[in-house]
C-alpha cells in the first residue's frame, strides 16, 4: 500500500502531491467536465456500477471517449479505496470522484495542433467525507430557497449528463445566501416547476405518496432511484409529475437525496416552514430502512454518533 493518497490521472497510478492538470485543459478553459461520485458504506463501494454505468453514458452524450473500458475503470475505483482508505482512517468513509474533459487545449498551450489530436484528461481520486458538513440537516432540517436563476433548458443541455458546466448553480447560490447563508439553492425551471438543488434531488410527501419532479428537467440521482427502489419495496406510492413552490408549500414532508449524505429533511422553502417544521415520519421510515440495506444507521453516521466499521 502507498504511503500517500494515489489517484489515477491520465493512464497511471500517482501520488495525489504529483497530480495535476494544465491550466489549459477544456476542464479550465471551457469548464467541459463529465463527473460522478459514488461512495462507500463501511468501507465498500455503494451500487458502483451505477455510478460507471452512468458516467460512461455521459461521456458517450459529451462525445469525450474516455481510453479505458468500465470494468477497467471500475477495477481502478476500487484500488484507490483500499490504497486510501488506511490512510483517512480505519473509520472514514471515501467519496470517489470521476471526471474527464476532452484534453488539453493545443492552441491555448502555444502549440500545433487541432482538437482532434487531444488526449482526454480522465481523473479518478478521493476524500473522506466530511459529515460534520451535513450534521445541521439532521438536526435542524434543511432550508430551500428557489432564487431568480433558473435551471439550464433541457433543449440546452440534456439533465441525463452529469457534469460541472455549473455556472447558473454558482449564481443561484449568491442570490439564496444573501436570504440565508445556510441555504440550499432550490431552481425552478422555466415554467416555474421544481427542478433539483446544484447537489441533490429534491422531493416531497403529499396524502402519503412520495412525489418527485419530471425527469425532464433533472439529473435523475441514483440515490433518487434508490428511494424509488425502497418505496416500492414499503408499497409507499411513488409518483413522477410536476409540481411548484405552492406544492411544497402546501406538503406534508419534503426531502433531499443524494450520493454524499442519502437523504436529509426538508423543513423550509423560502423561510415557510413545511408540515409542522420537523422532519417527518416518511423521511425517517425511507431512510431507516436504507440505513437497514448498507448495515449502519445513515442519519447518527451524519451526525457523528456512530463510526463505521
Amino acid at each position: 500500500m502507498s504511503q500517500e493518497n494515489l489517484v489515477y490521472l491520465k493512464g497511471e497510478l500517482r501520488p495525489a502531491s504529483s497530480a495535476h492538470i494544465a491550466i489549459y485543459d477544456a476542464a479550465v478553459v471551457l469548464g467541459a467536465t463529465v463527473t460522478d461520485l459514488a461512495r462507500t458504506f463501511c468501507g465498500e463501494l455503494y451500487r458502483l456500477q451505477d455510478h460507471v454505468d452512468r458516467f460512461y453514458r455521459s461521456c458517450r452524450y459529451a462525445r469525450i471517449e474516455p481510453r479505458i473500458r468500465p470494468e477497467q475503470t471500475t477495477d481502478i475505483c476500487r484500488e484507490l479505496v483500499a490504497n486510501n482508505r488506511p490512510l483517512a482512517g480505519s473509520a472514514a468513509e471515501l467519496a470517489v470522484v470521476l471526471f474527464i474533459s476532452p484534453g488539453e487545449f493545443a492552441v491555448y498551450a502555444g502549440a500545433a495542433g487541432m482538437a482532434g489530436d487531444q488526449e482526454p484528461t480522465f481523473c479518478i481520486h478521493t476524500f473522506p467525507l466530511p459529515f460534520s458538513l451535513w450534521a445541521p440537516y439532521f438536526t435542524e432540517g434543511v432550508h430551500v430557497v428557489t432564487p431568480s436563476v433558473r435551471q439550464v433548458p433541457p433543449v440546452c443541455v440534456d439533465p441525463k449528463i452529469k457534469c460541472r458546466s455549473r455556472m447558473h448553480w454558482w449564481l443561484a447560490d449568491q442570490e439564496t445566501h444573501q436570504v440565508d447563508p445556510r441555504a440550499v439553492s432550490l431552481c425552478l425551471d422555466l415554467y416555474g416547476n421544481i427542478t433539483e438543488t446544484g447537489g441533490s434531488n429534491f422531493l416531497i410527501v403529499s396524502d402519503g405518496a412520495v412525489i418527485c419532479p419530471s425527469r425532464r428537467s433533472i439529473l435523475r440521482g441514483i440515490s433518487l432511484e434508490t428511494v424509488a427502489e425502497i418505496c416500492g419495496e414499503l408499497r409507499i406510492p411513488f409518483i413522477e409529475r410536476d409540481f411548484q413552490v405552492y406544492d411544497v408549500v402546501n406538503a406534508d414532508e419534503a426531502f433531499l437525496t443524494t450520493t454524499p449524505y442519502c437523504m436529509a429533511p426538508v423543513t423550509k422553502i423560502n423561510g415557510l416552514s413545511i408540515g409542522d417544521g420537523l422532519p417527518g415520519g416518511l423521511f425517517a421510515k425511507l431512510i431507516a430502512a436504507w440505513g437497514e440495506q448498507v448495515g449502519i444507521d445513515i442519519a447518527a453516521q451524519v451526525r457523528g454518533e456512530v463510526m463505521s466499521g
